[in-house]
């Protein structure tokens, strides 16, 4: 069994995904209203605090959103 992925981790992978959506405009769309209340159903998340993370974490997250690696220690 692998090894359980610690909450800021779950909540980068959350807030990624969706900001991907957010910045081409797309969170009302069919595929983010099925696609990411299920990651945060398996995540054992809530939207609150992904956006708690959104918020304190914008620049990196947005930059993994646009296909950019934050630099490491920014997660």
């Amino acid at each position: 069994m692998g090894k359980a992925k610690a909450l800021k981790d779950k909540l980068y992978g959350a807030a990624v995904l969706k900001m991907s959506f957010r910045l081409r405009g797309d969170e009302e769309s069919p595929a983010f209203r099925f696609v990411y209340p299920g990651v945060l159903r398996d995540l054992e998340l809530e939207d609150d605090a992904v956006e708690r993370y959104i918020e304190e974490n914008r620049e990196a997250v947005e930059k993994a959103a646009r296909g950019s690696t934050p630099p490491l220690g920014t997660r």
